[in-house]
């Protein structure tokens, strides 16, 4: 008789891709809310920057800034976009980004009620194709480059609307997410 042996436990992959990011490029994930329960993310590099771990999600818009050539976080921040007038704050962050900057931006519960004229041209801008179709509670995440451009074949802008036939939580839309491998600038 054979002795058994049991295949070997799968290693984990940076942001938990089933595959490994190639040399000299960047991991990452983002996934947006779902429902009261299933919170917003985004990952960098194995480094969760915003999430129910870190304590730092919250409801509206989620945005963390990266600097492209190191692979640090320079600043995280949500924007409420159901209470208070916070979109021009969002706009402000968001421009406040140096050259050089990767932006992730993902909605937690309602990223659209707030959302002001001012922060969808700074966000389309910067090539978001979706931000002038968020709703109430529409899933979206978006990532996007300033002051260089991203390779072509990167998914950048993921959206899922809210649709009471079709919700898969009570009111909410099911999450989304993208994830991929960002190439490092060559040194």
């Amino acid at each position: 008789m054979r002795p058994w042996t049991a295949a070997p436990t799968p290693k984990r992959q940076k942001c938990d891709h089933w595959t490994p990011c190639p040399l000299n490029t960047y991991a990452y994930r983002l996934l947006s809310g779902g429902g009261q329960d299933k919170y917003a993310k985004i990952c960098f590099e194995d480094e969760l920057l915003i999430g129910e771990k870190t304590g730092n999600v919250g409801r509206g818009i989620n945005i963390a800034i990266v600097d492209y050539l190191t692979g640090k976080v320079r600043a995280t921040q949500y924007f409420n976009m159901v209470e208070g007038d916070n979109s021009g704050l969002m706009a402000s962050f968001i421009q406040s980004a140096p050259p050089k900057s990767l932006l992730f931006m993902v909605t937690q519960d309602d990223g659209a009620s707030g959302l002001k004229e001012d922060a969808k041209k700074v966000i389309e801008a910067l090539g978001s194709k979706q931000i002038r179709n968020i709703q109430f509670r529409s899933s979206w995440v978006f990532l996007t480059a300033k002051g260089f451009e991203l390779p072509a074949d990167i998914q950048r802008e993921n959206i899922n609307h809210s649709d009471n036939a079709r919700n898969r939580y009570s009111g909410w839309p099911a999450e989304i997410q993208i994830e991929g491998c960002i190439p490092k600038m060559p040194s």
